[in-house]
């Protein structure tokens, strides 16, 4: 039995061969987990919990399936679905998680995030990151009609991608992977605020699993994977973690 985790799937409907794979994934493997965690980004994008998309009425059916089998399932919010609330948390039967969280994995703690907290050197992103976690601003704009709301989802999108392709201007590759990763303090600074020596995270679409040394403690930081090409799972169990590829079929 593993206990896994998984982010960035970026579900849409333009895309619904990840679809079909997270639905095999969840049947076939979450089923028969210890638990699963979601590290945010579940959706491309979620407008709040009455967003019309046929993917998260898909998504809420198949999350309850595993929750039926008696698997617990938990979700931080990402960059793109930090809109999901209570409502669909209930539809879809997980425990929605503060961003960071600590868990208990194993006997010892581990640190979960999405990842985009780390990421401090791309002020413009964390200034719109404020912005939108403000209480007041999402009031503001849940009380807006649907259609509103995906227009702005939209725009939002388009300005991320008009962002990055800022960053790499000039062929200037170097800058854009230093502006989007993590930055090296932030990691140090929160693997000190917390005392704990494991990390998990997504929102760089960079898996891989990082030795950091902090304090003279010996850390880890393991980053999943995103779901565009293929899925991407973390497992995690008394043998430690392993970082997994999951093929479309």
């Amino acid at each position: 039995m593993s206990t896994l985790f998984i982010s960035d799937l970026h579900l849409d409907s333009t895309r619904p061969a990840i679809t079909r794979l997270f639905g095999r994934f969840l049947r076939e493997q979450a089923c028969k987990a210890d638990a699963l965690y979601i590290l945010g980004d579940l959706f491309e994008a979620w407008v709040g919990d009455d967003d019309p998309s046929e993917v998260g009425v898909f998504v809420a059916a198949a999350l309850q399936e595993v929750v039926a089998a008696g698997v617990p399932v938990y979700f931080i919010r990402g960059n793109r679905d930090f809109l999901v609330g209570t409502d669909y948390a209930r539809r879809a039967g997980f425990r929605l998680l503060p961003d960071p969280a600590v868990v208990v994995l194993h006997g010892k703690p581990v640190l979960l995030m999405h990842g985009d907290l780390l990421c401090t050197d791309d002020v413009a992103y964390q200034a719109f990151r404020t912005q939108t976690r403000n209480p007041a601003w999402q009031a503001h704009f849940l009380a807006q009609p649907v259609e509103a709301r995906l227009a702005f989802a939209a725009q939002a999108r388009a300005a991320s991608q008009a962002h990055q392709a800022q960053l790499r201007e000039g062929g200037n590759d170097v800058r854009f992977e230093a502006v989007t990763d993590v930055t090296p303090a932030t990691v140090q600074a929160t693997f000190a605020r917390f005392g704990i020596d494991t990390m998990i995270h997504g929102h760089t679409h960079r898996p891989a699993l990082h030795e950091v040394t902090v304090d003279g403690r010996n850390c880890r930081r393991i980053v999943l994977g995103d779901w565009y090409e293929q899925g991407s799972v973390l497992r995690a169990d008394a043998d430690g973690f392993h970082l997994d590829s999951l093929q479309t079929p």
